[in-house]
């Protein structure tokens, strides 16, 4: 064995090209990436933001397409805020960030169609307003 594998303070804050490791053994990373990840996300966060408003307020775009424009200005503001701001990636650290992820989207998704289909069997079983009483204040 070499003395570099068996001497840990040699091999502190460096991986090997082997592949599998554990959560914790990335190397540490300066200051200086967080922030300018941060600045980056803000800086695409802005543009997104403003590019939604220019859309929704101008007429060079056809009418009918100014809201599909809209989805996918607002999917991209989700990517953007997903990766740069909540760091949900795809490496082998963040299975849990996006099981957590996924299963939020599901139970939003249970409760926004649960409440649209009870709306809807609501509205078909209504009484017509022909056959309902007069309301007596």
């Amino acid at each position: 064995m070499s003395a570099f594998k068996s001497d840990t303070r040699l091999n502190a804050g460096k991986l090997d090209d082997g592949g599998d490791h554990a959560p914790g053994d990335e190397p540490k990373e300066d200051v200086g990436h967080w922030v300018r990840n941060a600045n980056i996300g803000l800086g695409l966060s802005a543009l997104l933001t403003a590019g939604a408003f220019f859309l929704a307020s101008s007429q060079s775009v056809w009418g009918p397409a100014i809201p599909v424009g809209l989805i996918v200005l607002g999917i991209a503001q989700m990517g953007v805020q997903l990766v740069f701001f909540l760091h949900i990636t795809t490496g082998p650290d963040n299975t849990n960030n996006v099981l957590a992820l996924a299963f939020g989207l599901l139970v939003v998704l249970l409760v926004v169609i649960g409440s649209v289909w009870i709306m809807d069997h609501v509205t078909t079983n209504m009484m017509p307003v022909e056959q309902m009483a007069p309301i007596r204040p």
